[in-house]
C-alpha cells in the first residue's frame, strides 16, 4: 500500500474520529490519525534541514527486522513529545496536517538521498530508509484504528 492510498484512509477515518475502544488501544482514532501525520511532517523537516554529509550507514537490527517484516510491533517504544498529539484534536488540525503530508511527502523525493534523521530505535536513518519507516509507521496506526472499529 503506497503512501499516497494510506494517506487518502486517513482521511476517511477522520469522520470515526472520535471513537475509543480501550481493550484495543488507550487512545482514539483521532490520536493515531494525528500522531500518524505529525511524525511524517516532523520528519519531512528534519531530513529538509539535515546535512547529508553526516549521514553514517550503520547496522540495526531491530530496523533490520522491522523492515523485513514489514512490521512494528505494538506497545514497543514511546513517542517523542514532538509528535504527541493535543488533548484536544481538531478535526480542521487533522485536515491542515493531512495537506502538508501530502506535500512533504511529494518533497521527500527531491532531497539528497543522504538527507538523514536519527530514530530513537532505529537509528540513522537516510532518505530510503525514512520513507519505508514512514511506510511501516503509519500502516502500524492504521491498523490500530482498524481494530477499534472492528471490535
Amino acid at each position: 500500500m503506497s503512501m499516497d492510498s494510506k494517506l487518502y484512509d486517513i482521511a476517511y477515518l477522520i469522520q470515526f474520529k472520535d471513537l475509543e475502544r480501550t481493550n484495543v488501544s488507550k487512545v482514539s482514532i483521532a490520536w493515531h490519525l494525528d500522531h500518524s501525520l505529525k511524525v511524517i511532517n516532523k520528519i519531512y523537516a528534519v531530513l529538509k534541514s539535515s546535512d547529508p554529509s553526516v549521514y553514517k550507514n550503520r547496522f540495526s537490527l531491530s530496523r533490520t527486522f522491522s523492515f523485513l517484516l514489514g512490521y512494528i510491533p505494538r506497545g514497543t517504544a514511546k513517542s517523542p513529545a514532538s509528535v504527541l498529539p493535543p488533548y484536544k484534536i481538531k478535526t480542521e488540525e487533522i485536515l491542515s496536517q493531512l495537506e502538508e503530508a501530502r506535500i512533504n511527502l511529494k518533497e521527500l523525493e527531491i532531497l539528497d538521498q543522504n538527507a538523514n534523521f536519527v530514530h530513537p530505535v532505529f537509528g540513522h536513518l537516510n532518505i530510503k530508509q525514512a520513507k519505508r519507516f514512514l511506510e511501516l509507521h503509519t500502516k502500524h496506526h492504521l491498523k490500530i484504528v482498524n481494530d477499534i472499529l472492528k471490535k
